[in-house]
């Protein structure tokens, strides 16, 4: 500013500062507000579930049901078992999941018992982002209350029946499974079966 002499001059540029306090207030209140996974996920999950995801077989392939074939014999059938084991195990485990999500969907209740949840680990992220809970005097972290929040939901996901879907995902996983990896003629992919094991995928 400029003016008459009795007049200061008053440099008003630069960049505003805020408290250091104030910055990690707002930081945590963001993260918190993430999806619980995104949080408790380690490095080495998201990485495991990176290259699962990346060494998904084609699904065409997967389910092209002109590659069934009986094993002539036992030994056959174990290995062709460990080698398509092996070779389509990122498939199994998204067959295994989206039964799991089957079953979520066919069953209202359970799916209900699993929002409520959910629901009550969300509210109590956004709960420690305003206010650390403190009982007897000591803070209880964001990890035991989840963990709380897990065993108190057991009776209801008994009610629901979740030990009974549980059982079934496992055992229709397993039948599945089993019965792919028997009949798929694996050889038709990676080769004969006079090559070691280790030497078949290294090719592909």
């Amino acid at each position: 500013m400029s003016g008459g002499p009795g007049d200061v001059e008053i440099d008003i540029t630069g960049d505003i500062d805020l408290p250091s306090d104030l910055k990690a207030s707002s930081k945590s209140g963001f993260l918190m507000q993430l999806p619980v996974q995104l949080q408790l996920a380690s490095p080495a999950a998201r990485e495991w579930i990176t290259r699962s995801r990346e060494n998904v077989r084609p699904w065409l392939v997967f389910v092209n049901t002109q590659k069934f074939k009986v094993p002539p014999n036992a030994q056959r059938w174990s290995k062709r078992l460990a080698k398509n084991v092996d070779y389509f195990q990122s498939n199994y485990m998204f067959v295994f999941i989206g039964l799991i999500i089957y079953c979520l969907i066919t069953s209202p209740l359970l799916l209900l018992a699993v929002a409520a949840s959910l629901g009550a680990c969300y509210i109590l992220s956004l709960k420690n982002a305003e206010k650390k809970i403190i009982v007897g005097g000591h803070e209880v972290s964001l990890a035991h209350q989840y963990t709380a929040v897990g065993v108190l939901s057991l009776p209801v996901f008994y009610i629901a029946g979740a030990g009974a879907v549980l059982f079934w995902v496992l055992g229709a996983s397993f039948v599945i499974i089993i019965i792919h990896a028997s009949f798929y003629n694996i050889e038709s992919l990676i080769g004969s079966d006079e090559e070691p094991f280790d030497l078949q995928m290294e090719q592909v």
